[in-house]
């Protein structure tokens, strides 16, 4: 069985940040999301996978 897509209400509580964090990331960080109409898409093995990679880690902390 496949893995179902997230919504951004879903993947904020998945990562435990706010919705408006995940829009920012979506925007400023390239958080892998997937459009779909209107609505932001997530799978939560990519969102993971970009969390391990480090690219959720805020710049200033470099």
């Amino acid at each position: 069985m496949s893995e179902r897509w997230l919504s951004v209400a879903e993947i904020a509580e998945h990562l435990g940040v706010s919705k408006d964090t995940i829009y920012t990331w979506i925007t400023k960080r390239q958080l892998p999301a997937h459009k779909m109409g209107k609505l932001w898409k997530f799978k939560t093995e990519e969102v993971d996978a970009w969390v391990r990679n480090g690219s959720a880690r805020d710049k200033d902390e470099e």
